[in-house]
């Protein structure tokens, strides 16, 4: 395949200033993050003297040593709820991501309980249920470290309904043959009882698990019973009276370990893809691929400081894709999107990229390539930065709408794996024809400079400035001018928050925003995750594996 070129100046005024902005929004990022790591070590001595680890100490000590942790959503709910967006970031009050367990891959969700309890927020269990959501699409097994006070009763009409989704996951992927470990590290009550209930494997802490439906003082309340926890739902109770636990373990560290055991004798990656490269597979040797020729710390400098200058995303797919090899589909055809056949980390991909707005040529391009990858069954990187499809007369009579209505068909119904990037813009119904979030790509990761929103925030200003200017014409009533500016002005400075990269992701728009260089890592590992499900037989059946 034809290797690209570059044309970027890494030497000029013009790249240092991107790289600063780059780096600037990228720090605002990981100071976020480390606040909610702050956040969940301040209970440190709270959890030593229960004899305790913290959930993300847990975290490490469940997954293979000096393995990957992509960690999704560190974000969620950032500004919501009992999140202030600056001071008490929560994350959600959970971690969650995919690793490496007994040398294979799975996904993984803590209880963030030196947070508010793990008491779960709305968003939290957005973050849970998009925690199932990758398991089930990627046939990953799905290991809970459960430690939580239930659902924040304080937004229970935000939870309630939602939560049922929960469970009813956990049946449907035990169902599906795809296994579910629980690791009780303390509390797990209420309508949290049922997410050890429904899996199949329940691993109990002496004195620190307690399972049950209501506590001492509800039980006290409702029938007048006097018990104690350990008699109402602890560890030792559910591993020798309910049947409930199949391991007791003495602390965190056994339990964990008791965890890693369990997946150790599962025989689960007997079919996986032999390429993977993780021990205990068909073959444990990595694949072999050529990096791409430019370095991945130039992608700092390519989004230009001011979001309003173009750029070449080719030179993206550049440092992105093996080699730096990129066969591109009708390059002189509808060239502002850009549409082309690479391999990255050994896999081969079609990649869609924008180069401006997505012109009706240009939606025909790509709907013809994304049908070509579904055919030959070639997974499909889409990297956003568009302003959305062309408007215009011009546009209009040149088909935008039946064109674009083509190119947005294509994506909804192309069966084969697509993963996302927003780099940049990402904007109208061109979120849409490259895959946002409402099109289900299989994992969605925005760079610090994105902006998702129906329009750009001036725009949409000028747009009501207008429609206000036109009412109070047709009502004969002259226009104030200043209180037209000035509402336009709330409204530009509004939507500019809204269509922020932080606004996003604390809504779960994206799995998460990450560190331009690490963008082929990401893509690479997701890849390999991706594969390996494809290649992975399940043992189905009809109504997953109860308790007798």
């Amino acid at each position: 395949m034809p290797r690209l070129t570059s044309l970027l100046d890494t030497g000029s005024a013009a790249f240092a200033a991107n790289v600063a902005r780059m780096s600037e929004r990228l720090a605002e990022v990981r100071t976020l993050e480390q606040k909610v790591r702050e956040e969940s070590a301040s209970k440190r001595d709270k959890f030593e003297k229960r004899g305790q680890l913290l959930p993300r100490e847990r975290v490490a000590r469940l997954l293979d040593r000096g393995s990957d942790f992509i960690e999704f959503a560190t974000l969620a709910g950032l500004g919501m709820h009992d999140d202030d967006g600056s001071t008490s970031v929560l994350g959600g009050g959970s971690i969650i991501g995919i690793g490496t367990v007994s040398g294979k891959r799975c996904v993984v969700m803590a209880s963030d309980s030196a947070i508010k309890g793990g008491t779960i927020p709305p968003m939290g269990l957005k973050k849970s249920l998009r925690a199932q959501e990758i398991a089930r699409d990627n046939r990953l097994p799905l290991l809970y470290l459960v430690e939580s006070g239930g659902a924040n009763l304080i937004y229970q009409s935000e939870i309630f309904i939602e939560g049922g989704r929960s469970f009813a996951n956990q049946a449907r992927l035990s169902a599906a043959g795809i296994p579910q470990i629980a690791v009780v590290h303390g509390a797990s009550t209420a309508g949290g009882a049922y997410l050890p209930g429904l899996s199949d494997y329940v691993i109990l802490v002496r004195g620190r698990s307690s399972i049950y439906l209501a506590g001492p003082p509800l039980v006290k309340a409702a029938i007048g019973e006097d018990v104690d926890e350990e008699s109402l739902g602890g560890a030792e109770t559910h591993a020798g009276v309910t049947g409930l636990g199949e391991y007791l373990c003495e602390d965190d560290a056994h339990a964990l370990a008791m965890a890693r055991e369990v997946m150790d004798k599962l025989n689960w990656n007997a079919v996986a893809c032999p390429r993977s490269g993780i021990p205990g597979t068909q073959s444990a040797a990595a694949p072999t691929f050529s990096s791409p020729h430019f370095p991945a710390g130039e992608l700092m400098g390519l989004v230009p400081a001011d979001e309003r200058e173009p750029y070449d995303v080719r030179e993206v797919i550049a440092r992105l894709v093996d080699a730096s090899d990129f066969l591109e589909f009708k390059a002189t055809y509808g060239s502002d999107t850009i549409c082309g056949h690479a391999r990255l980390h050994g896999h081969t991909v079609g990649i869609l990229g924008n180069n401006g707005p997505i012109q009706p040529n240009g939606s025909t391009k790509a709907a013809q390539f994304i049908q070509l990858c579904d055919q030959s069954n070639t997974p499909l990187i889409f990297l956003q930065n568009t302003t959305g499809y062309m408007v215009g007369s011009v546009a209009e009579r040149a088909g935008a709408i039946k064109h674009g209505s083509k190119m947005i068909q294509a994506v909804a119904n192309a069966r084969v794996p697509k993963l996302t990037v927003v780099l940049g813009g990402s904007y109208g119904a061109g979120n849409y024809g490259m895959c946002g979030r409402g099109f289900d790509p299989r994992f969605i990761f925005s760079w610090p400079s994105a902006r998702t929103a129906v329009m750009g925030a001036a725009q949409a200003a000028k747009v009501m400035e207008i429609v206000g200017r036109a009412k109070l014409e047709r009502a004969g009533q002259p226009a104030n001018e200043a209180a037209l500016a000035a509402m336009s002005e709330g409204l530009r400075l509004r939507l500019e928050k809204e269509s922020s990269v932080l606004f996003g992701t604390a809504r779960m728009w994206d799995d998460g925003i990450i560190d331009p260089r690490d963008t082929r890592r990401v893509l690479g590992f997701c890849l390999d995750v991706i594969a390996e499900g494809a290649a992975r037989q399940l043992n189905p059946n009809s109504f997953g594996v109860a308790r007798f």
